[in-house]
């Protein structure tokens, strides 16, 4: 059991590749108190690797452990920037909670063979780099149970915001969106509802050679029309058909679906206004799924500075007020990343960090692999009570 208040790193690099989220975070039984968050620049040098084993294709292999044992400097130099800016050596850090980069995510499997996903981001080279216990992995073993290893954060959303007076939908809008419903009465549920800032991103950058990333603030889809025709094209994805348990990745809404959108002879705001109402939207049509209409709803990841994207939503389910985490207390960027450091915590104790009845699984599990640091028999000592 954790007796002291324990710092750890949580890391994380999302669909959108917009950087290494890095998340100091102060733990113990009582609470949970982001210190400090930063996002670190994703070198273009990996980005461009990142992309092209995101999509199926030839000689990965050498390509793969090559991007693993860069991704694991860059995640370390991450973490180390982080504590040097603190003044925290490692004897402070109780683990570092790497989430990793997701290159393939397949819920469901494919050709009749069991479902898998895999994030790499070297472990290994993390904790050698840093001396820091690194947790790492935290999807498979969920699959393992018959899970689809996604998504993970409800468990955490629970601790963070449930209210036992208030049903409380939190929506995350990284590169993929995901909501969670905390019901007053206990209940917990959480699903991918489709695509987040993912299509928006790569629509910025197809239309202007990518000079800019995103649409800041949803400005560009703030003036344009929403394209009716290519909306219910869009919506016609057999991602939306699933019931939850359900979990997407850029397999479902990657370049096929950009070239879709691209081939329309409409404007480029036209095409920003459609793909931004697609996430509004499948957000909103997730809440046939929820046993009762959220009372608060708490936006964060990315997409909770896309105004236009927040007016959507706000304009749809008002009365009930739309607000990012910041208004509670919780920076909406370091959400994910406070979420990883969480779940390792767990890890570290051996109790369960994944719910079943949000994955499919056959039951909670204990999920994330531990590369033992410098720091490994400090580590056992505070988690037997002796230091």
């Amino acid at each position: 059991m954790l007796k002291q208040a324990s710092y750890y790193i949580g890391l994380m690099s999302g669909t959108s590749l917009d950087g290494i989220d890095a998340a100091l975070v102060e733990i113990d039984e009582e609470r949970v108190r982001l210190l400090d968050f930063q996002t670190f620049e994703l070198q273009d040098k990996l980005k461009e690797p990142i992309l092209r084993l995101q999509a199926p294709g030839l000689d990965e292999i050498d390509a793969l452990g090559m991007l693993d044992r860069a991704l694991g400097w860059a995640f370390a130099d991450a973490a180390l920037q982080l504590m040097q800016q603190h003044h925290i050596n490692i004897e402070q850090v109780i683990a570092i909670a790497s989430h990793g980069q997701t290159i393939r995510h397949r819920p469901l499997g494919m050709h009749n063979s069991d479902p898998f996903t895999l994030q790499i981001g070297c472990a290994a080279t993390i904790a050698q780099r840093t001396g820091i216990t690194t947790v790492s992995d935290f999807r498979s073993r969920d699959m393992a149970a018959g899970g689809q290893g996604a998504p993970l954060v409800p468990f955490v959303h629970q601790r963070l915001f449930a209210q036992t007076d208030k049903n409380v939908a939190v929506v995350n809008i990284g590169g993929i969106a995901n909501l969670t419903y905390l019901g007053a009465d206990g209940l917990v549920q959480g699903f991918d509802t489709g695509p987040g800032n993912m299509l928006m991103d790569a629509l910025m950058q197809s239309m202007t050679d990518a000079r800019f990333a995103y649409d800041h603030n949803g400005e560009l889809a703030a003036t344009g029309q929403v394209n009716a025709a290519l909306l219910a094209e869009l919506f016609n994805n057999n991602f939306f058909a699933q019931q939850p348990p359900r979990s997407t990745g850029r397999e479902d809404f990657g370049e096929d679906v950009l070239h879709q959108i691209m081939a329309k002879d409409i404007c480029d705001a036209d095409k920003m206004a459609t793909a931004n109402a697609l996430t509004a939207q499948s957000i909103l049509q997730s809440c046939d799924f929820l046993p009762e209409q959220p009372d608060v709803w708490l936006i964060c990841g990315g997409g909770a500075h896309n105004q236009q994207l927040l007016q959507h939503l706000s304009g749809a389910l008002a009365p009930v007020v739309v607000q990012t985490t910041d208004e509670v207390g919780l920076a909406a960027d370091a959400v994910e990343a406070v979420a990883f450091a969480v779940l390792a915590a767990h890890t570290l104790q051996g109790k369960t960090n994944t719910l079943a009845s949000v994955t499919g699984a056959v039951e909670d599990v204990c999920g994330g692999q531990i590369t033992p640091g410098k720091n490994w028999q400090q580590v056992l000592k505070m988690l037997h009570g002796q230091g």
